[in-house]
Formats: C-alpha cells, sequence, structure tokens
C-alpha cells in the first residue's frame, strides 16, 4: 500500500510538471510570431557561426522563437519601435493578394537584427503567417530549396514582397527608410527599387 501510494505521488508531480511552454498554434493568423514563453538555458554562449545553429531551407516562423534563436528573435522583437503613422497606412492595404519571402541567415547579424524587427511589424499589420515564407541560407547564401537560386539572394535578410504573384519590391539588409514605410512604399508603388 506504502508503494502503490508513493507511485501514485510520483505519477501527479509527472503529470503536473510536464506542461509544455510553447505556444499552441491556432485561430485564424496562426500567431507565432511573439511566445509568452521561450525555455532556454542560463548563461550559454551560443557562437553563430557554428553551422549546427543554422537553419537552412524552408523553416516555420516558430522556430525563431525556440533556443537558441530566441535569444535574439525574443529580445529584438520586444525592443522594436513601431512607426505608427506607417503602421496605420499598412492597415489601410489589402492584403488579400500579398505574400512575402523572408530570406535570412541565423548566422547573419543583419537578419538576427531585421527579422524580428519585420516580424513585429507584420504582427501589427495583421499579416497572416500562411503568407509567409522563411528560406533560411548558409554563410555562402546558398540555400537546398529548388529554385532557388532564380531570387537572386545577394545580401540577407532579404524581404521579397509578391502583390498578385509577381514581384513587387524587395528590401535587402537594410530598411531604406523604416521597414512599415519601405513596406508601404512597395505596395503602394512608391518604391523605385528592387
Amino acid at each position: 500500500m506504502k508503494n502503490t501510494y508513493f507511485l501514485f505521488l510520483i505519477l501527479i508531480v509527472c503529470f503536473t510538471y510536464c506542461k509544455s511552454t510553447k505556444p499552441v498554434a491556432g485561430g485564424k493568423h496562426d500567431s507565432v510570431v511573439k511566445p509568452e514563453t521561450a525555455a532556454q538555458p542560463a548563461s550559454v554562449e551560443i557562437n553563430y557561426a557554428d553551422q549546427s545553429t543554422w537553419l537552412l531551407g524552408y523553416f516555420k516562423p516558430g522556430q525563431l522563437t525556440s533556443y537558441p534563436y530566441s535569444t535574439w528573435y525574443l529580445k529584438g522583437y520586444d525592443e522594436y519601435q513601431l512607426k505608427t503613422d506607417a503602421i496605420n497606412k499598412l492597415l489601410e492595404i489589402n492584403k488579400e493578394n500579398i505574400s512575402i519571402k523572408i530570406v535570412m541567415g541565423t548566422w547573419c547579424p543583419d537578419s538576427r537584427r531585421e527579422v524580428p524587427r519585420f516580424m513585429r511589424v507584420l504582427n501589427a499589420w495583421q499579416f497572416p503567417t500562411d503568407k509567409l515564407t522563411f528560406i533560411g541560407v548558409d554563410d555562402t547564401k546558398q540555400s537546398p530549396v529548388g529554385e532557388y537560386v532564380k531570387l537572386d539572394i545577394q545580401r540577407v535578410p532579404t524581404f521579397i514582397i509578391y502583390k498578385n504573384n509577381l514581384e513587387a519590391g524587395r528590401i535587402i539588409e537594410n530598411p531604406a527608410t523604416s521597414l512599415e514605410q519601405d513596406l508601404v512604399n512597395i505596395l503602394t508603388g512608391m518604391n523605385n527599387n528592387k
């Protein structure tokens, strides 16, 4: 009887403490941009040049919210100050025929800076994650994705904005004005650069 009680107690403790802290996918926009928590080891130095930390090929945006990517993603997302005038303009733009490809390298400091900011902009714009395609590249900017070479990626991150399945413009490495305003300029035809 004593052993049964002890086993029962252990099972209760296990089931109580084994809950997942990962965000649950669901809803119209499948919000994976910013989870409530992200488990990560304390005080661990991460070498992003180490190939074992790279995301290559197609990946889901939710992967950026898990360790080791969460160490830079969550901080960059939280610290970015949105430009409300540009966000308000974005909110007036119909998203129905728009899709976006994000080509990035997790090893790249520019990608680690701009991608979380861009995701915060997209979240404020309420852009659906199912219209996003993430492509991870290595440090030679190559990716094991079919027809990747046609994207002509020279620098990362590169945000490619499509309207009606045609490329409308790109934000390459750093925005010309701000991520929000560059998106507005591309989507309203005020962008002269690709």
